[in-house]
């Protein structure tokens, strides 16, 4: 029986998420720099934006996290099946 494949990223698409993490980060970043608003209004919404980008790299490692568990469980779940199957001899007598 052959393992199916878990789909891969591709270059182009790490490049892309890449840079649209940078423009999307550099952007608010540079819009909350050239605000016109008193300092400590700025540091708040940079402490709010670090908090924003550091939860979500957190969610994303607990989505990812979650999911290689379920593939690995139902590899396993796969294997043990096999192994039934292989084990099983219905000419056997009983």
């Amino acid at each position: 029986m052959t393992q199916p494949t878990t789909p891969k990223n591709t270059n182009a698409f790490f490049l892309q998420s890449g840079l649209a993490f940078a423009i999307a980060l550099f952007s608010m970043l540079f819009a909350i720099y050239y605000m016109p608003t008193t300092p400590w209004v700025r540091a708040f919404l940079s402490l709010g934006t670090i908090f924003l980008v550091t939860s979500s790299f957190s969610l994303a490692k607990c989505i990812r996290d979650a999911q290689e568990e379920s593939q690995v469980l139902a590899r396993l779940e796969r294997m043990r099946l096999e192994q039934r199957l292989a084990e099983h001899d219905p000419f056997k007598a009983a």
